[in-house]
């Protein structure tokens, strides 16, 4: 099999990146984008000014206003990321038809084969950094590496700014030396545990029985780590076009119990799928909901849609089913949520009804009404009534 060349670009703190960019006088500052002052949703964004002070993606705006009572809370203006959004990927697609979005701010490459046009992947990597650092202004991060977990981590190692190479046969060598908090699906209450037997780094995990990895994370979970810290991940890059299924995930930095908290990280996500969706121009018969547990116990849930969808509120409405309804909770913490669109069709939807549905129909101009003030002025501009936790209108 030939090596691959992946690289994992992210965008450093993009929401708040963007509005420091169109305002210099938030330079320096810890600019929060999402939740109100008020303390109501969940933080979108942070500099790192912000984080400094512990201020996290996903965090309610309540808990960011504690540990950062000086921040400067931002609403989002989608219009104006998605426009910068755009202008990055055109980056990406000069260099590679086999762009994966992961969001608006970050996205795989596959450049194998490409060396001919690009020279090697560090090259394309630097030549890409500097692209959108030159036209469009701002700052990314980028890992190269044989495979998308370690170009992932890569990514990551050195942010903001950060540019790391992860050359093949050197994988287990680089993995070793990284804390195990660093390693996907090892959380802080994990990491916590794993230390609690002697597992501090990655190299630790290959000094403990298997048995005693299985104990704290289950057999899943400690086969899946211990394959991953050999730097062993097979997938492919594959674009939203080609994929059969559309999704977006968020492990929590600490549990969380809290049913309105869980709604408002699941909103988020499910706003992201159905952008890919629609950016992808396909729509989706089937939506699941994954819930990981305090434990590591993972469970899925699923819904066929009477009709493929890609509207937010679609989307949204039955992630928002599949967790208050059909996971079975029962009040327990999460550690991780994710949405995921599957059965992807690129026809339906697209011929009108014979007999339409008035309602649906009312439906679907609010709709267009709603997304044209949040494209014009941004998420939370307007919101739905349905935000009871029965589902009710109000």
């Amino acid at each position: 099999m030939n090596e691959r060349t992946i690289l994992h670009v992210d965008m450093d703190a993009f929401f708040a990146s963007v509005e420091v960019m169109d305002d210099p006088a938030l330079r320096g500052k810890p600019v929060i984008v999402g939740g109100t002052p008020e303390g109501r949703g969940v933080v979108s964004a942070a500099s790192y000014e912000a984080r400094a002070f512990g201020v996290r993606s996903a965090m309610s705006a309540a808990r960011a206003i504690r540990l950062c009572p000086g921040g400067v809370f931002l609403r989002p203006r989608m219009k104006r990321y998605l426009e910068i959004s755009r202008s990055v990927f055109g980056i990406f697609n000069e260099f590679t038809p086999l762009v994966e979005p992961v969001s608006v701010d970050e996205a795989f490459l596959d450049l194998s084969g490409c060396e001919r046009l690009h020279g090697s992947g560090t090259r394309a990597g630097i030549l890409i950094k500097q692209a959108i650092l030159d036209r469009v202004g701002l700052v990314a991060s980028v890992g190269v590496a044989p495979n998308k977990f370690l170009a992932k981590l890569a990514s990551d190692h050195e942010k903001p700014d950060g540019f790391v190479v992860v050359a093949p046969g050197t994988e287990a060598a680089w993995l070793a030396a990284l804390p195990i908090g660093r390693m996907w699906g090892v959380g802080p209450r994990t990491a916590g545990l794993l230390e609690g037997i002697g597992v501090r780094f990655v190299r630790d995990l290959f000094r403990r029985p298997r048995t005693e990895l299985r104990r704290v994370m289950g057999d899943h979970g400690a086969d899946r780590l211990l394959r991953l810290a050999r730097g062993v991940d097979d997938r492919p890059v594959v674009t939203d076009h080609a994929a059969r299924s559309i999704g977006n995930e968020s492990t929590f930095a600490r549990d969380i119990a809290d049913p309105d908290e869980l709604q408002e990280i699941l909103d988020t996500l499910a706003e992201k799928v159905a952008w890919r969706l629609r950016r992808a121009g396909v729509r989706a018969r089937t939506l699941c909901l994954k819930a990981r547990y305090a434990d590591f116990t993972t469970v899925t849930r699923s819904s066929t849609l009477e009709r493929p969808m890609n509207a937010t509120r679609d989307v949204r409405d039955a992630a928002r089913d599949l967790l208050r309804n059909r996971l079975g909770r029962s009040g327990r913490a999460l550690r991780l949520v994710g949405v995921t669109a599957q059965g992807l069709d690129r026809g339906a939807g697209r011929q009108g009804e014979l007999f339409p549905d008035e309602a649906a129909r009312r439906e679907k101009t609010l709709d267009d009404v709603v997304d044209r003030l949040t494209e014009r002025y941004g998420s939370g501009i307007l919101r739905r009534g349905t935000s009871g936790r029965d589902g009710s209108e109000s």
